[in-house]
């Protein structure tokens, strides 16, 4: 367990913001893959829920901490707001990419506050950054699945490694002892760097096919 003197208390200053961050623009990304294959709207608010929550709803089970969007209302209205913005907007306002470029913000601000929670519950530095994994790429993969899209998971695009990037980075800074604010920001600027360098020029990693 870390210290008691490095565990982070979940980014006083910046963490909110970077919760609130993640949540609005996975809940967007949701938001748009249903409004893409024309659903009802109570559909549109089911996918930016599930996605915008799915994630840390996990992470909080494993860690033991209150599920975040029961106790605080904010969370079902930023995802609420975010899917009447999708709706009451115009699809020529929403470019093809635009899913992509939200999950990439989302991505790597999730990454960095979900291990900065759980850091703040006591999980040791490699489980929490795991956290942070899972709380980033948990919704993407949910709204994937019920999208009837091939799953995150099963495509070699750079995803996981970018908020894996994000998580890790937040946690060695942290232990290096960089304020908490900066290696919040260093750490989602890492992981949103390599996921958006991952969609522009689609970096891949090898897959094992290569070897047979």
């Amino acid at each position: 367990m870390l210290p008691h003197t490095l565990i982070p208390p979940v980014l006083p200053a910046t963490g909110p913001w970077f919760d609130i961050a993640g949540l609005a623009v996975f809940a967007a990304s949701g938001a748009l893959a249903a409004a893409k294959r024309d659903q009802t709207f109570v559909t549109v608010v089911f996918f930016a829920l599930i996605t915008g929550v799915g994630g840390g709803t996990v992470r909080d089970l494993l860690i033991g901490a209150p599920v975040f969007w029961i106790r605080d209302a904010r969370a079902a209205s930023v995802c609420l707001v975010m899917a009447l913005l999708i709706w009451t907007t115009p699809g020529r306002w929403w470019r093809e990419e635009a899913l992509g470029w939200f999950d990439a913000v989302g991505l790597a601000a999730y990454a960095v506050y979900g291990a900065a929670k759980a850091l703040g519950y006591g999980v040791p530095p490699v489980p929490a950054a795991l956290m942070g994994v899972m709380t980033a790429c948990v919704g993407g993969i949910i709204r994937d699945v019920l999208a009837g899209e091939p799953s995150i998971l099963m495509r070699p695009e750079l995803y996981v490694t970018a908020a894996a990037l994000a998580a890790a980075s937040y946690v060695g800074l942290v232990l290096l002892g960089v304020p908490n604010a900066w290696s919040a920001v260093i750490a989602a600027s890492a992981g949103f760097t390599l996921r958006a360098a991952a969609i522009r020029y689609h970096l891949a990693l090898p897959s094992y096919g290569g070897r047979r």
